[in-house]
């Protein structure tokens, strides 16, 4: 659990919670420490793009296999 007294230590768990690789948390926290918050928001937008895409494909897979549960129960074995 993060020292929420410590802006670095809050940042960084969120940073690993959000599931950013390690090199992602260390330049993350370079740009941090040079006030560089465009570049900051740059990476954690394109982070959350891949996040996002991630959600959409595992959702189109839990839709194929709904369709397989709803058409196996509905056929007579």
């Amino acid at each position: 659990m993060a020292n929420y007294n410590n802006p670095d230590a809050v940042l960084l768990e969120n940073l690993a919670d959000a599931g950013c690789e390690s090199c992602m948390i260390e330049q993350v926290m370079d740009f941090y420490h040079m006030r560089q918050k465009a570049d900051i928001l740059g990476m954690l937008a394109k982070h959350r793009g891949t996040l996002l895409q991630a959600v959409h494909e595992s959702q189109k897979k839990l839709d194929c296999l709904d369709y397989l549960i709803f058409k196996l129960k509905k056929e007579t074995l």
